[in-house]
């Protein structure tokens, strides 16, 4: 019987607390777990809700999955009693201390994996100790960064060449040396703390030293979206990498497409019974993820311009609220005036479901790549407004590009989005993806790369091959074959 055990491969997951990262990571174990792998989640107590459902439903299917709890030493961290998610406005208040907080989840990590000893451990960038942890016990850590290649690279060309610094001001633009292609920004488009320098910096430098030192690094992308990029990561920054997505393709069927992440606060049923009543390509879908903070006052913007465009929304607010509950960010009467025309949904939405049905015809996205790669693989243009993390990156990819999207204008870098997009902006953002000429094309090259992305993921595919050219790694070095 352990002779038989030890044949299988084991991977431990291991993703970073909050909902963008979990949710691919569950993608990426229901797609290993299919190809015959047994998978395991590593998490803290309060997170393993999030895992749970996943995990009974690859049971389900016959998958060996399960769930390993370590516990976050939080006294010995210096956080308050029971933090384990970074999803709250607090945990990004105090963002650097809590990041820095994770080593110390080190230690339980150490004896998981010397008790159970698996193939290998995909963990997050944001866990960049983990490296050391495994090496101690001969064991591959991969990598996972949550974006896509064009994203990483150039990230890192900015990290190693520092072209801002030369600048004199936040509004002046620079172009990214050594990254393929003309690719311009301007200095308030990056993190603060590349802008200003901090300790985070540091912590930074060593997110990208265990990279290095690490066995590779899996992406949620597919070869033929970014193929400059995948050539430039591997060769141009000699790092090992696996294109293995779109991971959100393990999906396919309504359920679960619908219960992808957190539970929605719409029925789906409801959901659907709204898109199906409007025509195709009618209808622009609102949604800024799960971390986006935005004023009142920006929120007014978008209601005003929603309603001035004309077209059918689905508009997805989630309001982090202080004090009192009001809603100071809808115009007076405004869902009475907009029934039938405008769905709001306040809270989370099943995203992968409505993305892809046929009645919706542009995507207002914060360019988080989950959102962006779902748009994608749907063959959905965009309205794109990024707002921190890699998202300006994202953007470039998807406006200059691929050229399936219009920028709606953002300009800076923030953690809290205040009013600086006007109605008017957003209006003609949308009224050029979803009409004419422009939006057609658009809308004609993001369905081409939908239908790629889908081949991608077959067998025969790009990333069905490099998932099983890793697979084949993966034995031999674990002398499984």
């Amino acid at each position: 019987m352990d002779h038989e055990k030890r044949k299988q491969l084991h991977i431990f997951f291991f993703p970073f607390m909050i909902q963008g990262h979990i949710i691919p990571v569950l993608d990426m174990a229901k797609l290993f777990a299919s190809r015959g792998v047994k998978t395991s989640f590593v998490t803290t107590p309060a997170n393993a809700a999030l895992f749970s459902k996943s995990v009974e439903s690859m049971k389900s299917e016959g998958h060996n999955s399960d769930i390993l709890i370590i516990n976050f030493p939080v006294k010995e961290a210096g956080l308050p009693d029971g933090f384990e998610s970074f999803d709250s406005a607090e945990t990004r208040e105090m963002s650097r201390k809590s990041f820095l907080a994770t080593s110390f989840l080190a230690q339980p990590l150490d004896q998981l994996l010397e008790e159970h000893r698996p193939s290998c451990i995909v963990a997050d960038m944001l866990f960049p100790w983990a490296t050391g942890v495994a090496s101690k016990h001969g064991i591959p850590r991969l990598v996972f960064h949550g974006t896509c290649c064009f994203s990483v690279c150039a990230t890192e060309c900015v990290r190693v060449y520092e072209p801002h610094r030369t600048l004199s001001s936040d509004d002046d633009v620079f172009v990214i040396p050594g990254l393929p292609g003309e690719i311009r920004l301007k200095r308030k488009q990056l993190p603060v703390f590349m802008r200003l320098g901090s300790e985070f910096c540091k912590f930074y430098g060593e997110i990208k030293k265990s990279e290095l030192e690490s066995f590779g690094v899996l992406v949620n992308s597919f070869y033929e979206l970014e193929q400059v990029y995948v050539d430039y990561y591997r060769d141009g920054l000699g790092r090992k990498a696996w294109h293995i997505g779109p991971l959100a393709l393990c999906h396919n069927d309504i359920e679960s497409k619908a219960n992808r992440g957190k539970e929605a606060s719409i029925d789906k049923n409801k959901c659907l019974e709204w898109l199906n009543s409007k025509k195709p390509i009618s209808v622009v879908y609102v949604c800024f993820g799960s971390l986006a903070n935005f004023e009142s006052s920006q929120l007014l913007e978008i209601a005003r311009a929603l309603e001035d465009s004309k077209q059918y929304f689905i508009w997805v607010v989630k309001r982090e609220r202080s004090g009192e509950d009001t809603e100071d960010w809808l115009p007076e009467g405004y869902e009475i005036r907009n029934e039938g025309k405008g769905l709001i949904i306040r809270g989370w939405s099943p995203q992968l479901m409505i993305l892809e049905h046929e009645a919706v015809g542009a995507f207002v996205t914060h360019c988080g790549w989950n959102s962006t790669l779902e748009a994608i693989t749907v063959g959905v243009p965009m309205v794109t407004w990024p707002v921190a993390a890699e998202q300006f990156y994202n953007e470039k990819l998807v406006t200059e590009v691929l050229r399936i999207g219009v920028p709606v204008g953002a300009q800076k870098w923030a953690r809290r989005v205040g009013d600086s997009i006007k109605k008017e902006a957003i209006e003609k953002a949308v009224t050029r993806t979803m009409t004419g000429q422009e939006g057609d094309e658009m809308r004609n090259r993001a369905r081409k790369f939908g239908e790629t992305a889908k081949r991608a993921v077959k067998e025969g595919g790009s990333s069905y091959t490099d998932l099983s050219a890793f697979i084949e790694e993966l034995k031999q070095i674990s002398n499984l074959r």
